[in-house]
């Protein structure tokens, strides 16, 4: 197996950097579209990004990698191993980084289910696709606009929805299907519908890094990375393992993060301020917030957290406003949400969620 160019050696682009390692604290967030030209690390990151994150705990002999510790998310298969009082023993897996090729069908995606297997031998068959091959795991796509858009439109179901379930004449087949999506495209090659756009809970613009210092940088890192690729990994090993921690951590913390009343006001204030459509930006902000406070190791939101969610989840959903017109930086943004809060409403209660994960029921 070939090394992988350690995550945290990437130089620059701290907004893509980001938007991973939050999708990678929360994997219900909805996944990341990156949009850059060629040579700017971003099929380098997301594999990165998969062979930095924890192990995870799985059902041992599952095809389908499922949560032991989450029943309710389990496939079909484990299921029934349950009711007829198998044991389920438990390991630890790598998550796997799938990477899914433009000319990709249907079936292929999604799976399929064995039909003549299953009339002339009454057993219900079926064969794995790339959404099971994906979960908990990564999910690459390269040049997603150049993607069937009914292919992506189930792509971005599964990740939002979090199970795959296949029916054909009668017999269905359910698995989990929750990862960590990742599409990456060069805009000069023609761009997705908006409302594919609208699909990706995020989306970040990157361009190649113009400061002479860290244009040299980069080259010394990937000629000593190619000089040698295991000694540049364990020269970097202490960064990977810390931040793998963090993210590991965060993972305990996220559906414990509050937020309150006020809160919610300031994320709708902001996005009806910049007349975004539809309403699965406010739900996307909240979202990433909660990820942002727990990897900062805090259980309660803030409007700096909202201005971060803010900067990844809205310049793919604004038409006309400041992000095309000069692009807004997180610090603006708090002042804006800063603003709009003053304005809010002074008669609203601004009381914490005791009980936040009530929102995730609503899913994006």
């Amino acid at each position: 197996m070939p090394s992988i160019f350690p995550f945290t050696a990437i130089v620059g682009q701290e907004r893509m950097v980001r938007a991973l390692v939050l999708n990678a604290v929360d994997t219900r967030i909805g996944g990341v579209l990156i949009r850059g030209e060629r040579g700017t690390a971003k099929s380098t990151a997301a594999r990165a990004l998969a062979a930095l994150l924890p192990k995870v705990k799985v059902v041992k002999d599952c095809r389908f990698g499922c949560d032991p510790d989450s029943p309710l998310t389990w496939c079909t298969e484990c299921r029934e191993r349950s009711k007829n009082g198998s044991d389920l023993p438990v390991e630890e897996k790598t998550i796997p980084f799938i990477n899914l090729p433009v000319s990709a069908t249907e079936d292929r995606v999604v799976g399929t289910l064995d039909i003549e297997q299953a009339i002339q031998k009454g057993e219900r068959h079926f064969e794995p696709g790339v959404l099971a091959n994906a979960n908990r795991g990564l999910l690459y796509i390269d040049e997603v606009n150049l993607l069937d858009d009914h292919v992506v439109d189930l792509l971005l179901d599964s990740a939002a929805m979090g199970v795959n379930v296949v029916e054909r004449e009668g017999i269905s087949f359910a698995h989990p299907s929750r990862f960590i999506l990742v599409g990456t495209m060069n805009p000069e090659e023609g761009d997705l519908r908006p409302q594919l756009l609208d699909r990706f809970a995020l989306s970040v613009e990157i361009t190649g890094i113009r400061e002479p210092r860290e244009r040299v940088l980069i080259m010394e890192r990937n000629i000593a990375f190619e000089k040698d690729p295991e000694a540049f990994r364990q020269a970097w090993m202490e960064k990977e393992l810390a931040l793998s921690q963090r993210i590991a951590m965060a993972r305990t913390l996220v559906d414990k993060v509050t937020y309150t009343r006020r809160d919610m006001l300031s994320i709708a204030a902001l996005t009806a301020s910049l007349n975004v459509d539809g309403h699965r930006a406010d739900l996307v902000i909240l979202k990433v917030a909660r990820a942002q406070a727990a990897f900062d190791g805090r259980t309660a939101i803030n409007d700096h957290d909202i201005a971060l969610a803010a900067e990844l989840a809205l310049p793919h959903r604004i038409k006309r406003g400041p992000f095309y017109q000069a692009e807004m930086t997180t610090e603006q943004l708090q002042e804006r949400i800063e603003q709009l809060a003053g304005q809010s409403v002074p008669n609203e209660p601004d009381e914490s969620q005791s009980q936040p994960q009530e929102s995730e029921e609503k899913k994006i």
